[in-house]
């Protein structure tokens, strides 16, 4: 169990205020439908934008598939609106198309009928294509249509300056990344409560998975669930596959990071290397970094043509992205206050208490840990294990929400307010009242009014549209909003212009940055 030395509590105590300072961005992922509630087949709008170069909408595996990218801020408010700003900009552009609201897909049809996004002609943009197209043959296009919410999170100079005094340490990058890799070692053993809490993804239309085995059991006709599952997501019918679960990234240094990272990518895999090099990067059993499908990444800005382990070579790490979230559909923006607050304590807890350092037992513990929470969350008196010690859900719950207390209390001190304290209390209930997650929630509303999960995923979808259409932006937000999209175009335009290798040199040059790594 990962818990908080006095000392450190006490000088969190002392510098209240540098909480204040937290920076966050919100990266959110929307499918873009027709009015029958199928997947969009038209290319990105040209309204939106370049999706190479627009700083706040872009796509991700699909064409149709959305991305919207808040600016880094200290001011959840902020953050909060910018993306209100991004739905309520898309929304003017897409004619009759929806967003479908929720993290497993809508009516997508053939999986090769899925269209892959398109950056245009040059060498990034080609690339980016091709790595999509390598993810379609790999693990099919369908799931790679999965949205969710990925929250970036970093701390302020003056936080780093008291942890490190208070032990007994000197504020230099090396601390800084050490420090990261240990709030990452304990997110990923302490995960699975988010999954409990934030999990909206239960149930799915029956189509996603025709031609697929599967254990799920039938809701309606059309729809199929987990009874006590949280997030179909974040399990076997999400990011996973045969060929990653071999994989062990390990978390413990930078070091050991970059290594088994940059091993994955260069060891070619039998499967892959039947697939044609038309049809993705590399024959390795990862082709590039992302696509290692973890729930929480150590990350820095990358220079143009830098490879993402050689931005954290150069910099050590600079912030980290949480990717467990689940779409909230009950949510016009797909995620609440209430669950960024949550998160801010959660991963403060987790940047300042103690972090040992992991092992492929301990990895193990982790992998089943989740998967039980995925599959089973909800189910009473659900056992998981905490360094082979086994305990309740509800038991190591509360154990760490006692842990949460104080740390909520110091951001309601440095914010003068009761917000975190309340929030704490909020999603503590729902501990001890699993009905009132909302995987629960979602369910029982499919239950009571005999809805399928597409009926009421596109009763969200319409009710979202009209909350964003009413009001529109205003004149000014719309002249920055436009201005924003024809800037972008033409640094598209720049970008293929200056483009002076052919493609297979480029690819060339940017993997033998993995040999000097």
């Amino acid at each position: 169990m990962s818990s908080t030395q006095p000392h450190i509590l006490a000088a969190l105590n002392r510098h209240v205020a540098s909480l204040r300072g937290i920076r966050r961005g919100i990266e959110k992922e929307s499918l873009r439908i027709n009015t029958a509630g199928e997947l969009a087949r038209t290319p990105h709008p040209s309204a939106l934008g370049s999706a190479l170069t627009h700083p706040e909408i872009t796509t991700d595996f699909s064409e149709a598939l959305l991305e919207f990218i808040t600016p880094v801020s200290t001011s959840i408010d902020d953050t909060l609106d910018h993306l209100d700003q991004i739905h309520r900009w898309t929304y003017a552009n897409l004619g009759e198309e929806m967003l479908w609201p929720g993290s497993m897909p809508c009516l997508l049809g053939p999986d090769d009928s899925i269209p892959v996004a398109q950056y245009g002609s040059s060498n990034v943009a080609r690339m980016k294509t091709l790595y999509r197209l390598g993810l379609g043959q790999r693990y099919g296009r369908r799931m790679q249509t999965i949205s969710g919410i990925h929250y970036n999170f970093s701390v302020p100079d003056e936080l780093w300056q008291w942890l490190a005094d208070a032990n007994g340490e000197t504020v230099t990058q090396d601390f800084i990344t050490e420090r990261y890799f240990g709030l990452i070692r304990n997110f990923r053993r302490l995960s699975w409560l988010l999954i409990y809490l934030f999990g909206a993804a239960p149930a799915v239309c029956s189509c996603f998975l025709e031609g697929k085995s599967h254990q799920l059991d039938r809701l309606s006709s059309g729809t199929l669930y987990n009874p006590y599952g949280t997030s179909l997501r974040m399990g076997d019918f999400g990011y996973q596959s045969a060929a990653q679960s071999s994989l062990n990234i390990c978390y413990n240094t930078l070091e050991n990071y970059i290594q088994t990272l940059k091993k994955a990518i260069q060891t070619p895999h039998p499967d892959y290397a039947r697939i044609s090099q038309s049809e993705q990067l590399s024959a390795g059993l990862l082709q590039i970094e992302n696509e290692f499908y973890s729930p929480i990444r150590p990350k820095r800005v990358t220079q143009s043509g830098e490879i993402p382990l050689g931005a954290l070579r150069r910099g050590g790490v600079e912030y980290i992205e949480v990717r467990c979230v689940d779409v909230n559909p009950e949510s016009p923006l797909g995620i609440r206050r209430e669950q960024i607050e949550f998160l801010d304590t959660f991963l403060i807890y987790c940047l300042i208490s103690d972090s040992p350092q992991c092992n492929e037992k301990v990895y193990r513990e982790i992998g089943d840990n989740l998967r039980q929470v995925v599959e089973r969350g909800r189910e009473p008196n659900l056992n998981l294990h905490d360094h082979g010690q086994a305990l309740t859900l509800q038991t190591w719950a509360t154990q760490i929400f006692d842990e949460l207390t104080p740390i909520a209390n110091a951001f309601d001190e440095a914010w003068s307010g009761s917000r975190y304290g309340d929030c704490l209390s909020h999603w503590r209930e729902t501990v001890a009242q699993p009905e009132r997650t909302p995987s629960a929630r979602m369910l029982e509303t499919l239950r009571e009014r005999d809805l399928s999960y597409y009926g009421y995923m596109m009763e969200r979808a319409e009710a979202h549209r009209d909350y964003f259409q009413q009001p529109a932006l205003n004149k000014e937000q719309q002249l920055k909003a436009r201005s924003i999209s024809e800037e972008s175009l033409v640094a598209q335009r720049k970008i293929e212009e200056s483009d002076d290798v052919d493609f297979d040199d480029y690819l060339r040059h940017y993997y033998e940055q993995y040999e000097t790594l």
